[in-house]
């Protein structure tokens, strides 16, 4: 059975670092593409990055970009998420989300996946 696993989520300062790790199970993840999300309370899931199938291409929501990188590391069957400048308003559930073969980037931070993780809280805060 398919299953993501979100992990490495935490308190953080501003100004802090975190990173987050979504390890699959079930499947090996060389053939799937990959998204992260976050939702704040009050908030609708907002698509954070994905990567592609081969890991060659990305894309970030401008509200994170140049502070995050997604990668992949395909021997672990893990994907990233390295996050920097922590910012108050990153505070969230992360999740990340997987679909087989690649995806539309003009797409890619919709919810158009086929699996999500429960996701792993990060709390911003001084």
């Amino acid at each position: 059975q398919l299953q993501l696993v979100e992990s490495g989520g935490g308190l953080a300062q501003p100004g802090g670092s975190l990173r987050l790790s979504c390890t699959a199970s079930g499947f090996n993840l060389d053939t799937y593409a990959f998204g992260w999300f976050r939702q704040a309370p009050g908030n609708e899931r907002e698509g954070v990055s994905c990567l592609s199938e081969n890991g060659a291409r990305s894309k970030y929501a401008d509200s994170v970009k140049g502070r995050f990188t997604v990668s992949r590391d395909n021997a672990k069957n893990t994907v990233y998420l390295e996050m920097h400048s922590l910012k108050p308003e990153d505070t969230a559930v992360y999740f990340c989300a997987t679909v087989e073969h690649d995806i539309d980037f003009d797409v890619c931070l919709r919810p158009k996946y086929d699996y999500y993780g429960q996701g792993t809280q990060v709390t911003v805060s001084s």
